[in-house]
């Protein structure tokens, strides 16, 4: 971790990919290093375990969750939070609802004195938690059913390199949520999270090299991310970062837990 000033950071981009979820239970055994599990699905299919994740949540979150306008987004709130707390708790071989996080400066969560790191993300109508040991994770998911100008965001938050990988794709929309799931799986990674400068973290070439001045980015991030993005199914992708190579992933159906 780099201690103050600007400094260069790469990102080996592979993918996109399609995944294969897998729909058995395995042992809930943390995965080695250089591995991630990675649970996913439709919020739909999460549905009937509403009631039962609801109960794991504390009060901090319960209050968070009270606090939507909409149905819809409390849902997603409470499935999301729910599922990491089942999972956390199967990892761990605790009660779900007795384990406690702590946060970073940014607001991510993290378990004290564990080697078990974690990340999640959510979109309108699906959830992705992605779990490793000792090295830091970054996950991010996007449906494709997102109505986004992707002209118009790329243009502000992209490198020209990458505007002009979108520009060129086939399918633009698709590009575009290809990279910024990358971008937003490196920042959560590092623990910052989203930045006003997202045009100084390039994703798009298998390669790439660049200077990160950010204050807090560049004394948070690894010298390095290597980022995997999958389709998942017809409707989503995802992206995962880690500071070193990824030896294997393995991709669960959160729906059966």
């Amino acid at each position: 971790m780099a201690t103050g000033g600007p400094r260069s950071l790469v990102t080996f981009c592979h993918g996109p990919e399609t995944a294969v979820v897998a729909t058995d239970l395995p042992a809930f055994t943390p995965p080695p290093p250089g591995s991630i599990d990675a649970w996913y699905a439709p919020l739909a299919r999460l549905l009937p375990h509403l009631d039962r994740f609801a109960a794991l949540l504390d009060p901090v979150e319960n209050d968070r969750a009270e606090r939507f306008r909409f149905a819809h987004d409390r849902e997603r709130f409470i499935l999301g939070h729910g599922l990491l707390r089942e999972l956390l708790g199967r990892y761990l071989k605790r009660d779900g609802s007795l384990v406690r996080t702590a946060r970073g400066p940014f607001g991510k969560p993290y378990l004290e004195r564990k080697d078990l790191r974690f990340n999640l993300s959510d979109t309108k109508d699906a959830v992705l938690v992605a779990f490793t040991t000792k090295q830091e994770v970054g996950a991010d998911i996007e449906t494709m059913t997102r109505e986004v100008d992707h002209h118009a965001v790329s243009t502000h938050y992209f490198t020209p390199t990458e505007v002009h990988s979108i520009a060129e794709a086939g399918d633009g929309k698709r590009r575009f949520l290809e990279l910024w799931t990358r971008k937003e799986a490196v920042l959560k990674a590092s623990g910052v999270g989203i930045m006003d400068d997202l045009k100084a973290l390039r994703v798009d070439a298998p390669r790439n090299t660049m200077v990160i001045a950010h204050e807090a980015f560049a004394r948070m991030a690894a010298p390095e991310y290597h980022v995997h993005t999958y389709q998942v199914g017809t409707d989503h992708l995802i992206s995962l970062a880690s500071p070193v190579p990824l030896a294997r992933l393995s991709l669960r159906d959160a729906a059966v837990v």
